[in-house]
């Protein structure tokens, strides 16, 4: 429902609108009282007053669909409205969040168990089983509750709006697949080998996040480039490795045969260690001209992602606003209109703040909203204003400062003008970089000095001195600004939590050590060493100096963007652990107990002297058993994952698959080159090119802005306000074409 094109051409919707009311409706639109709605009311007061309630609750629903990014192509009738926003309350949708996040767990659960302290095969006791039917009942219930949801789903758009979604579809066959696929299972008695619905479980987090399916919809626009960056990879590879192949044949001496036997022995491993060789930083080929050239394409089709997406957001608001303020200029409900002007329409003030009581809403917005509207002196409000009113909800709430208190002594005065100066946290921030100066100092004299040779008579003194100074400006400060005051400001918070931390250890320190001056033992076997201490100390003071990047505008952008992407990009961390899932599920399937420890144990503890060659088992330099990789399986579901994991980043990859080619077959190169494509390749880029395009939208506009500015923007604006000057509105022509549209809510101009 939440990935329909909002603004295309025109569609015959006719009178065959799923759940829209009886033919008599249609002649009220033609009745003498011009109603507005297909289910226009009657000359009774009664059915006048429901009727005017309808249309408030229609604008509620509206304004909070708009305030959501929602869709409106839903049933506007009162049940249908008080079922919707009973749907989208936050206790559904938090349940309904709750309960994909436990079917995806199962994974973890079901045999094959990860419920081990340790993945490696080596050591790895036998997991604990659930019992038949324990797992199976847990996923039942969350069936049916999925079962339920799109239940709900269904009846609230409509049988036309169902059968063009696509999603919606899908989502029952993964239903109706997963029941199938559960009642064989409980047939055999959980014995089955195979769980096709552990495949198709990450559907249910895919359809429901609308963010998700346009991720998913970039890169399938994505896919032709980098079908063709790929093509010209395996071009590449195919040409280097029959060039190896000539360059390094088998020779009459066994003693040149080296390059052949090792990497050029067949055209598959040929074709495998040329593509390692692409992945490594000493090919130039690959690190500096193809991967680059894979990374400009996807950030070439990316760069303009966030803006449509936040494009396509911007209309549904625009929308689901002008659905709420024509269902409001309903005959008797504030509609006037002049006939010097011609049509105009407009909403009362007090009934749009009636409206308002009603929405489900931040209350600061809502606040905001309402006394804008009060600033109306004629007590109605036009379609343009009602639309700016709502501006509103593109700002975060920035929060105001408490004001300062008011000292009647002169040094009190004198104090709160000094350490309320912008220079004292510069001088905070100069202090704090002597500290830690000093502490490289002292790691450097230290470095190759045990715990027990190591003098700590200057660093405590040292220490005692910075914190009393830290200490003394916290108080100071509080004095400054007041309790309230010194809270409210986030870099104070982060200061001051350290600080008393700091102080807390030092007076730690003097009470076990009494004086830390004498000659103690500084490994003693206490609660906590001295050098432990002391060592914490160094870590917090370290940690403090990150106050400075608030004041410095440039890495105030950087950790603003790297806020950004936490916040606004979890799509594509969603997308990801889609993959993983599915990945880790098909390795368990291809590779589970294909690696096993050789039966005489012994052959690994002589493995520094001793080769042996005896099957697939290899002790040679870089093996999988050199390594000791034994944890990084596909023999549960966490192994896999971590597994999964380090061929992402390229962490010695071709170890696992020299092993599984071993241990299996040749083939199962493909399934390890797909993920690397998958992961490394695409999505790794793809992670990079959003990156670089919300960082250089935010380094470009900081050359012009103050710190003060950057913060601002790094806590007051939404991204949707941030991209405002390049997101083109919709017109006025546009929604009134989209609203003749609706499915179920008929209007008349």
């Amino acid at each position: 429902m939440e990935d329909e094109p909002l603004l295309t051409g025109s569609i015959n919707r006719g009178s065959g609108d799923y759940g829209s009311h009886d033919s008599d409706q249609h002649q009220h639109e033609e009745s003498s009282r011009a109603g507005r709605l297909s289910y226009s009311v009657t000359d009774d007061s009664e059915e006048q007053d429901a009727d005017s309630e309808l249309y408030i609750q229609q604008a509620v629903v509206f304004i909070e669909d708009a305030i959501q990014y929602r869709s409106i192509n839903h049933r506007v009738d009162s049940g249908s409205l008080q079922l919707y926003r009973w749907y989208y309350s936050r206790i559904c949708q938090w349940g309904l969040g709750f309960t994909i996040a436990v079917v995806l767990a199962l994974a973890f659960i079901e045999r094959p168990s990860s419920l081990t302290y340790t993945s490696d095969i080596r050591f790895k006791p036998k997991p604990w089983e659930p019992p038949c039917g324990l797992t199976e009942g847990i996923e039942m219930v969350c069936l049916c509750i999925f079962i339920l949801d799109i239940t709900v789903k269904s009846y609230l758009i409509g049988w036309e709006e169902f059968r063009m979604n696509k999603w919606l579809i899908g989502y029952i066959i993964v239903i109706a697949a997963s029941v199938i696929d559960w009642m064989l299972s409980v047939s055999m008695m959980c014995n089955e080998n195979l769980r096709v619905r552990r495949l198709i479980r990450p559907f249910f987090l895919l359809q429901n996040s609308s963010l998700m399916k346009k991720t998913l919809k970039c890169i399938k626009r994505t896919l032709p480039e980098i079908a063709s960056v790929i093509l010209l990879l395996a071009l590449h590879l195919c040409v280097f490795t029959m060039i190896g192949m000539l360059i390094f044949s088998k020779s009459d001496d066994p003693e040149k045969n080296g390059e052949w036997e090792t990497y050029f022995k067949n055209l598959p491993k040929a074709l495998s260690s040329l593509l390692v060789l692409l992945t490594t930083a000493n090919n130039p080929d690959g690190t500096y001209l193809l991967m680059n050239l894979m990374t400009a394409i996807i950030y070439n089709q990316f760069r303009g992602y966030l803006l449509m997406s936040i494009q396509t957001s911007i209309i549904r608001r625009r929308l689901g606003i002008r659905a709420a303020f024509e269902v409001l200029c309903c005959p008797g409900r504030g509609h006037t209109s002049t006939q010097s002007e011609g049509h105009v329409e407009r909403v009362a003030v007090n009934m749009f703040l009636q409206v308002m009581s009603r929405v489900h809403m931040k209350s600061y917005c809502r606040q905001a909203i309402i006394k804008a509207a009060q600033q109306f002196p004629d007590g109605f409000i036009n379609g343009e204003a009602f639309q700016r009113i709502f501006n509103e909800l593109d700002k975060d709430y920035m929060k105001e400062h408490p004001p300062k208190p008011e000292y009647s002594s002169s040094v009190l005065q004198h104090i709160q003008y000094i350490y309320s100066h912008f220079y004292i946290t510069v001088l905070g921030n100069v202090v704090a970089l002597a500290n830690v100066i000093c502490i490289c100092t002292a790691l450097l004299l230290n470095s190759e000095k045990s715990a027990s040779e190591r003098d700590y008579f200057y660093m405590e003194i040292i220490n005692c001195i910075f914190i009393l100074y830290y200490l003394i400006e916290m108080l100071l400060k509080i004095v400054a600004f007041g309790w309230r005051g010194y809270l409210s400001y986030k870099n104070n918070m982060f200061d001051g939590f350290l600080t008393v931390l700091l102080l807390a250890i030092q007076i730690a320190i003097f009470i076990t050590y009494r004086n830390p001056y004498e000659d103690v033992d500084p490994v003693s076997h206490r609660v906590m060493a001295l050098w432990e201490m002391v060592r914490l100390v160094n870590m917090l003071i370290v940690f403090r100096f990150l106050r400075i990047i608030p004041e410095i505008k440039l890495m105030a952008v950087v950790a603003s963007t790297l806020v950004d992407l936490v916040k606004n990009l979890r799509a594509f961390a969603g997308i990801l652990l889609v993959v993983y899932y599915v990945f880790a599920v098909l390795g368990i399937w291809l590779f589970q107990g294909a690696i096993t420890p050789p039966s005489n144990m012994s052959l690994i503890s002589n493995s520094s002297t001793e080769n042996n060659t005896t099957g697939p088992f290899s002790m040679d330099c870089g093996t999988f058993e050199q390594l000791e990789y034994w944890p990084n399986n596909f023999d549960d579901f966490a192994a896999s994952l971590v597994l999964l994991y380090n061929i992402m980043v390229v962490n010695n990859w071709h170890v696992f698959t020299d092993a599984y080619t071993r241990y299996t077959t040749e083939w199962s190169l493909v399934y390890f080159v797909a993920w690397w494509l998958t992961s490394s390749v695409m999505w790794v880029n793809l992670f990079v090119a959003l990156i670089l395009e919300n960082f250089t939208y935010k380094w470009d506009r900081s050359n012009t802005l103050s710190v003060e500015d950057v913060e601002r923007i790094a806590y007051q604006s939404t991204v949707q306000l941030m991209f405002r000057e390049q997101v083109q509105e919709p017109t006025e022509e546009e929604l009134v074409a989209q609203l003749q549209q609706h499915p179920h809510l008929h209007l008349s101009w």
